[in-house]
């Protein structure tokens, strides 16, 4: 039997989940930050505050924010002096992104469609590596971790802040209501796509547990491998260091 990977509640060849993942992304991108403040009520700023400052980032070094797309954790690494390639599968992501930043007047930043899978760049070259909700997205999650493992240099750091499972009694269950029920609504009402959020929601339900992603991470080559959990683990800050 050929290779099944989800894509939401559904099983589909890996080809199919890329492709469909793809014009998720292409379909919300012009939308996508507009969302993202009405889904978490802005929560997603403090969220992506929060990781920066786990982040610790430097000046002069250099930083590969991967599905970084709209650039949201892009600039707020390079206002602290970081050297930043942003990267993302999808180009329509990036334009959004480098649209941004110009309005913003930003300068410096390198934009570079990447797979996570298989990136172009050559082995040691990043000081870190920071993926923001984007690696649920990732066909194959173990590869995209082996390439981030790869392009660090020894002594590098990796960070993921991805939507878990909140383990707060109560909370859990209206979450559920929230997100399966009013968050499509949501999309339809404000990106006009329903379905493209529906398959969002049902990602994060797919994701792997806090404990098994963590272990996921050390399978990939990390050490020092550590969780933090946000709202009991709605979101969760993952890291580990190449040593």
């Amino acid at each position: 039997m050929s290779e099944q990977v989800s894509f939401g509640y559904e099983e589909v060849a890996p080809d199919e989940k890329t492709r469909r993942v793809g014009e998720v992304f292409s379909g919300v991108a012009s939308k996508y930050d507009i969302m993202n403040d009405a889904m978490s009520a802005g929560m997603h700023r403090l969220w992506k505050n929060r990781f920066v400052r786990r982040v610790k980032p430097r000046p002069g070094e250099a930083i590969l924010d991967m599905a970084g797309g709209t650039g949201d954790i892009a600039f707020r690494l390079a206002e602290r002096g970081a050297e930043v390639t942003v990267s993302d599968i999808n180009q329509d992501m990036l334009d959004v992104g480098i649209e941004r930043a110009m309005e913003r007047g930003i300068d410096g930043l390198v934009w570079s469609r990447q797979n996570a899978e298989e990136l172009t760049f050559p082995n040691r070259m990043f000081d870190a590596y920071t993926i923001a909700f984007g690696i649920r997205n990732v066909t194959h999650i173990d590869k995209a971790l082996a390439e981030a493992h790869r392009v660090l240099k020894y002594g590098g750091r990796f960070f993921c802040l991805e939507f878990s499972t909140t383990e707060w009694p109560g909370f859990k269950e209206a979450y559920d209501l929230y997100s399966h029920k009013l968050v499509p609504q949501l999309g339809k009402a404000i990106a006009g796509d329903a379905d493209s959020y529906r398959y969002l929601i049902e990602s994060i339900r797919r994701f792997p547990t806090m404990p098994e992603f963590e272990a996921m991470i050390r399978r990939a080559g990390f050490a020092r491998t550590k969780v933090e959990p946000i709202m009991g683990g709605l979101v969760a800050i993952h890291s580990g260091w190449k040593i």
